[in-house]
Order: C-alpha cells, then sequence, then structure tokens
C-alpha cells in the first residue's frame, strides 16, 4: 500500500557543513519518498480524509493549486486508488515538474499566478471554480486544509525527533503553504519548547512581516522567484506560534549556493533546499549556534526536478565525496 512507502525518510549528518559550520549539521532527505517530495506527506492525508469521509466519490477527480511538487503528489495516489487529478499550476512551475504531472495522468492548467482565493486567475481561486461547477470533484486546499499540518504533526516531527534521539534544537525549513514548518514546530515544540524553528523565504515575501504584526501590503507584493516557497498572502495553514523567526533570502544567493553545494557534494539540491541553505550561511551569526546543538536543514525535494532553472550549464561530476554517504 502506498501509505506505508511514505515517510521515514533518512536523516543523514553533512560532514561538509557540519564542518563548516562547527556545529552538527542534519539534512532530512524527503526525496526519498515515492513522489520525491515531502509534499506526499500532506497528499496522502488530505485525499485520505477526503476519501474515508467521502467527500468525494470512487474515481473522482482531486482539484488543487500546486507549484507542482502537491501536485505531482497527488496524481501518484491518485493514480493507485483510482481517481483522477486537475491541477492548476503557476506559471513558474518547472517543465520537469510538468512533465511529471503528464506522466501520472493529471489534467493541468497553467495560471497567470498564485496569489490566493481572491486574486482572478490566480491557481487557487481557478482551481476552487473548478471544484465548485463539476460534480464528483474535491478541491483539496493545501493551503487551508487543516491536514496539511496534520501530516507533518503526526509524522515529519516524531521521525526527526527520533531520529535525533531527542536531541535537534534547530530546524530550518521553507516557507510555502507553511504546513510543514508548522507541523514540525509544533511537535518538537512540545517536546522541548527550547527547540528553535527558522523558515526561510524569498526576498519581498510576507512571512516576515506577518511574524512581526506588521501590516500587509495594499497591493500584492511580488517576491524573488524560488519555486516551492514565498506568498504574498498568509494561508491557514501556516501557524505563527510554531515558528520563532522566517528568515528572507535572495533568489541570486539561492542558485550560487546550488552550483556550490552541487560543486563540493555532487548533490543536486532542489530550490528551495537550496534557499535553506543560503539562509544558514547568510543568518548562521545571528542563529547563536554551539558546539553541541543538532541542526536540522529540511530539504523537501530533490534537484533533478529544477535541471533547466538551476544545473544545465554545468559539466558532470567525475567524483563524488565518501562524506555525503554518511548517515544517521
Amino acid at each position: 500500500m502506498i501509505k506505508d512507502s511514505i515517510g521515514n525518510t533518512p536523516l543523514r549528518r553533512d560532514e561538509y557543513l557540519s564542518m563548516r559550520y562547527n556545529t552538527t549539521i542534519l539534512v532530512k532527505e524527503e526525496f526519498h519518498n515515492p513522489g520525491k517530495s515531502s509534499k506526499d506527506r500532506a497528499a496522502w492525508f488530505m485525499m485520505e480524509d477526503a476519501i474515508q469521509n467521502k467527500k468525494i466519490a470512487p474515481g473522482g477527480t482531486f482539484v488543487e493549486a500546486s507549484s507542482g511538487n502537491m501536485g505531482i503528489s497527488m496524481a501518484l495516489i491518485a493514480k493507485k486508488l483510482g481517481y483522477k487529478t486537475k491541477i492548476f499550476v503557476s506559471a513558474s512551475c518547472s517543465d520537469e515538474k510538468i512533465e511529471l504531472l503528464k506522466s501520472y495522468g493529471a489534467s493541468i492548467q497553467r495560471c497567470d499566478n498564485s496569489n490566493g482565493l481572491h486574486v482572478f486567475n490566480s491557481t487557487q481561486y481557478l482551481a476552487q471554480n473548478f471544484s465548485a461547477n463539476n460534480l464528483n470533484t474535491y478541491f483539496t486546499n493545501q493551503y487551508y486544509n487543516s491536514n496539511n499540518i496534520k501530516a507533518h504533526y503526526k509524522t515529519t516531527g516524531p521521525e526527526i525527533w527520533k531520529q535525533t534521539k531527542g536531541q535537534v534544537t534547530h530546524v530550518l525549513a521553507g516557507v510555502g503553504t507553511g504546513g510543514s514548518i508548522s507541523g514540525i514546530g509544533r511537535y518538537l515544540k512540545e517536546q522541548n519548547p527550547q527547540v528553535k524553528i527558522f523558515g526561510v523565504e524569498p526576498k519581498d515575501s510576507v512571512y516576515s512581516l506577518y511574524m512581526q504584526d506588521t501590516p500587509m501590503p495594499d497591493q500584492a507584493v511580488k517576491f524573488d522567484s524560488i519555486e516551492g516557497i514565498g506568498r504574498t498572502f498568509i494561508p491557514g495553514a501556516f501557524d505563527k506560534t510554531a515558528v520563532d523567526e522566517i528568515y528572507q533570502i535572495d533568489k541570486d544567493a539561492t542558485v550560487v549556493m546550488s552550483k556550490r553545494y552541487r560543486e563540493i557534494s555532487g548533490q543536486l539540491l532542489g530550490f528551495s533546499s537550496a534557499a535553506v541553505l543560503a539562509a544558514l550561511d547568510k543568518h548562521i551569526e545571528h542563529m547563536g549556534l554551539t558546539e553541541s546543538d543538532h541542526v536540522v536543514l529540511f530539504f523537501p525535494d530533490h534537484g533533478d526536478r529544477y535541471m533547466h532553472k538551476l544545473y544545465q550549464d554545468l559539466e558532470p561530476i567525475k567524483e563524488i565525496s565518501k562524506d555525503y554517504n554518511a548517515s544517521i
């Protein structure tokens, strides 16, 4: 059963990063899920809830607004369970994600933006409109579905706690819908209120303003395009109380970090994973880390979904450091 293959992803000690920052750096590798991203977790929780509570009939169509990964996860699961999917993606969705969506049989509609339910031509508005006007469809609505948070509260958070033997002191995670960081943060802070949960968003995204109780801009902002993270509005799936601080990082620094890490390790970072690493590098002094800390970097997907955006100009790596085979 596909449910049994989701989660329990490795937590790898990164020897190079641990030496560079003089503390223990651990990487939560979510690309080991069957759909190769952390979105498998939330997709399963939302779809299972809909099926069990008869919000959708057999053979129906699951509908979602997605930057790509949630759509891929839903399409994969739906195909296994005998359902269909209709995915509304933003214009910036990578070519690799589009091809995966097609391979799983998803119907795809590209949209102008992903600026929220109340913005005409956004992914969210058009997904909601489609579901409201078509029989036997269900809009999972990851931005406002409590099962998005629940998935990470019930699975990802406990895994990190168990894999670190309760020694985790900090978590850095990108913030898109807010579900991952909120669920992880809730669980870990219940185990130890001293655990610090740091979010990462692109330059000019609005989560930082919200955390500081600053009024939202009157007009939609345009934030740096780092696929999978950043918002022009605050989704209901974001729990402010589970997060200590949000760091911003610009796109150029993220791209540079993706290439640097690949040259050192031979590994391809996903776009938002590179942003998390770039934010660590930029804000390391502010975090006040010590040698005894255990810092978890949440890497939600793999770089092979961003070959054209991040890696097409790089030569093949001939030799990969053995240090990157270590895991705990």
